[in-house]
């Protein structure tokens, strides 16, 4: 037993020191470009924009193969934080400043197949099958995905009335002020 624990220690500790180094030495470079744009974007991964997440969006744009326009839930404010950041000029006239969304789920129609939280990119919608569901507020980025499959259409996209419960202050963009 004693000999088990010493050479699983040994061994633990020799593929630890391995995967430090490697780590340390083999580490890739990014485009500190693509990091930066990747902070201006919202993080949602909704995929509204038409990449996979927020980082082959923010790849996209450093690259200069999608316009800065793209990320709907961004709204105004990003894709003026995008033409800033790149230096390019941003037609304000194409993208829609629309107020704060969210998927309502109404309880009397909702007849619990599972599909709204399958396609969910956020994990916002909890509930198992034959159940209610519910939204968490935090997490549900509106993207309209759940609003799309459902059945019977219980899943709706609500305006987010602002109280003093969901009012909150937005965080300033790192590039200075817009």
């Amino acid at each position: 037993m004693f000999v088990a624990v010493i050479s699983l220690t040994l061994l633990g500790s020799a593929l630890g020191l391995f995967l430090g180094f490697a780590a340390r030495h083999l580490e890739v470079e990014g485009n500190p470009l693509v990091a930066e744009i990747q902070a201006i974007l919202p993080g949602s991964q909704c995929g509204q924009c038409g990449f996979p997440g927020c980082a082959g969006a923010a790849q996209a744009l450093a690259d200069r193969n999608a316009p800065v326009t793209l990320c709907p839930p961004g709204g105004r404010a990003v894709v003026q934080a995008l033409a800033l950041k790149l230096g390019m000029e941003a037609n304000l006239s194409d993208v829609a400043d629309n107020v704060p969304m969210m998927a309502e789920i109404k309880e009397e129609i909702c007849i619990g197949c599972t599909r709204c939280f399958k396609v969910c990119p956020t994990d916002a919608i909890m509930g198992a099958a034959q159940q209610i569901h519910v939204v968490f507020r935090e997490a549900c980025t509106a993207c309209g995905k759940c609003e799309e499959v459902c059945p019977t259409e219980s899943v709706k996209l609500q305006p987010i009335l602002v109280s003093i419960q969901s009012w909150y202050w937005n965080k300033p963009f790192a590039g200075g002020a817009i």
